[in-house]
């Protein structure tokens, strides 16, 4: 079940984007809720390139609580950045992932994996469950993904 919250914050960023040409996506624990997925939402998440990411923040100067920059982890490099609308919103630009040869994937062109689905009478863009099970095994995030698995066969054998 989505929050209300969620829906009315997902709402703005709708509003904000319907007509920008930025490539963007919900994705994580919002983006699988909304393709049916049962799966407690915690925040929102938005993946983007690195100007949509830059873009994003300027739509909601007044929510930025950290600034848009480039960070790098072990498995991760991204430009993150966050806002706090009703809860916390975290912006993801150019997202790369470190592979088992420790080189970095190319960043993720969003538009390739995006799906659409209609909710509360707005028309969001997520990252297909297909694409998040794969970035999850990537990531070594087994559990997740194996539910993203389970949740995908249940789902196509009816």
């Amino acid at each position: 079940m989505i929050a209300n919250d969620h829906l009315k914050v997902l709402g703005k960023i709708v509003s904000c984007l319907k007509d920008s040409p930025i490539n963007w996506v919900v994705t994580g624990s919002l983006g699988m809720a909304l393709q049916g997925v049962p799966i407690q939402v915690h925040d929102i998440d938005i993946q983007t390139d690195k100007d949509g990411a830059y873009e994003i923040e300027r739509c909601f100067p007044e929510y930025v609580v950290e600034p848009v920059r480039y960070s790098e982890s072990e498995k991760v490099r991204s430009y993150l950045g966050m806002l706090e609308i009703e809860g916390k919103v975290e912006i993801m630009g150019d997202i790369q992932k470190r592979l088992g040869d420790q080189s970095w994937e190319k960043p993720v062109k969003v538009e390739y994996y995006r799906r659409w689905v209609e909710v509360g009478g707005m028309r969001i863009p997520v990252l297909s469950l297909e694409y998040e099970h794969q970035a999850y095994l990537k990531l070594g995030r087994i559990e997740k993904a194996e539910m993203l698995r389970s949740w995908l066969y249940e789902t196509e054998a009816g």
